[in-house]
């Protein structure tokens, strides 16, 4: 896989969390611990997103 083919896929992964966070958001009941774990892996991707876009560019 080739290094912008990561980011994509890394960019994809990165908005299905942000949706499973607001859709945690909205949902009675919903563990505070969950939400704060989902937005944890969605900063990790993010900043791994930004570390690889400065290889390519």
């Amino acid at each position: 896989m080739s290094l912008s083919a990561h980011v994509e896929e890394l960019k994809r992964r990165h908005k299905v969390l942000s949706e499973e966070v607001e859709a945690a958001q909205r949902a009675p009941g919903t563990a505070d611990e969950r939400i704060a774990e989902l937005k944890k892996q969605k900063l990790k991707l993010k900043e791994e997103i930004q570390r690889l876009s400065e290889r390519i560019a």
